[in-house]
């Protein structure tokens, strides 16, 4: 077969699979511009029809009557339109986004620019499928900041409905970019900000199977196992770089339990986990294995290498002390691991080989 019509029919099958998504991108976002305005509509009917709360089933009831095929209009898909609407009007009109960069970049308000900033806005929830909406605005109800962080994370990360709920359910909100730090201090912004964003407390691990009384390595061969849904736990940006990486202070052989380099900071990241508490000395440690990475790892565009240090459970005022002293940039969180096989089960559990040496002798 001639090669240059093989290319072109490969070249056809990916403009026609980019023509699908495109449309389907395109269909999703008219239906939920649709669903605003009923939802809009439901709200304004709901304060004013004599119905009372029959005013769901009435308005569904009737459109169904009106679209026997469609159906998109029963009573609990009516109240998602309304909540949709809700939830995210207030934020929507109000438009933070817009105050931050007036003071930043002195923009003028004017009602163009507002209008403008507040379709950009809309137009972003638009690109999001109903049912991670339906998800959001069952998790998050009246807090629109929380809806519309992990709205953003959803179409930043381009998150399954799956990926969007587990994280949801490990109160991502909450815990991101709480991690005690010196970032403010120690780093130039905007970097201290976004280094603050990528850190979280406590970390997650419950997506490790693990028994009760683990050591420091079982839990990285874990993490180990388990990197892709690390990375995730991480957040965005992260690529991984080595876990166990090799270094050289003075004369000595030292190795980082896992190294990564952010895309967005533009830097090397050093993770050093530990299964006991914090110590003062562990961010000393860290703040070596930092200073040794930008000697011999950093290249000249990078920008300063930062330590995130992961503990089980961490005194806060003694960590705070200990980043006081620290002339590197360090963040220090702690992690939860409660999915865990007891002890006295992990015996019991029959390995690989014992499965499949059952099997063999069955057949």
């Amino acid at each position: 077969m001639d090669i240059n019509y093989k290319n072109w029919i490969t070249s056809i099958a990916a403009r026609f699979k980019q023509a699908q998504i495109k449309a389907a991108t395109q269909v999703n976002a008219e239906m939920l511009r649709f669903y605003w305005e009923l939802g809009k509509d439901v709200l304004q009917l709901s304060e004013t029809s004599a119905y009372g709360d029959k005013v769901l089933q009435k308005i569904s009831k009737d459109l169904q009557s009106e679209l026997p095929d469609v159906k998109s209009f029963s009573p609990t898909n009516l109240l998602y339109m309304k909540n949709f609407y809700t939830l995210y009007y207030q934020y929507i009109i109000n438009a933070p986004q817009l105050v931050e960069q007036s003071e930043n970049e002195s923009v003028q308000i004017t009602p163009q620019v507002v209008e403008q900033s507040q379709k950009i806005q809309l137009e972003k929830l638009f690109r999001i499928p109903w049912g991670h909406h339906r998800y959001i605005i069952d998790k998050c109800k009246d807090n629109p900041r929380k809806a519309i962080y992990y709205a953003s994370k959803t179409l930043e990360n381009n998150w399954s409905r799956a990926v969007l709920l587990n994280f949801m359910d490990t109160d991502l909100f909450e815990r991101q970019g709480r991690a005690i730090s010196n970032f403010k201090n120690q780093l130039p912004a905007p970097d201290s900000d976004l280094a603050q964003e990528i850190t979280k407390d406590p970390y997650n691990f419950d997506f490790l199977s693990i028994h009760e009384r683990y050591n420091e390595k079982e839990l990285k061969d874990a993490l180990m196992d388990n990197i892709t849904k690390f990375l995730l736990e991480l957040g965005n940006g992260f690529a991984f770089v080595g876990r166990e990486v090799r270094i050289m202070v003075g004369n000595k052989e030292k190795f980082i339990d896992m190294l990564f380099y952010n895309i967005k900071l533009h830097c090397y990241v050093v993770l050093e986990v530990k299964v006991t508490p914090f110590e003062s000395e562990y961010a000393g440690q860290l703040g070596t294995y930092v200073v040794a990475v930008n000697h011999q790892l950093k290249g000249e565009k990078d920008a300063a290498t930062i330590g995130i240090l992961v503990c089980k459970g961490l005194d806060k005022v003694e960590a705070q002390y200990a980043l006081e002293s620290s002339s590197q940039p360090i963040g220090i969180s702690g992690y939860t691991l409660s999915k865990l096989i007891p002890e006295k089960f992990k015996s019991s559990l029959p390995s690989i080989e014992e499965i499949e040496n059952s099997i063999n002798n069955e057949q």
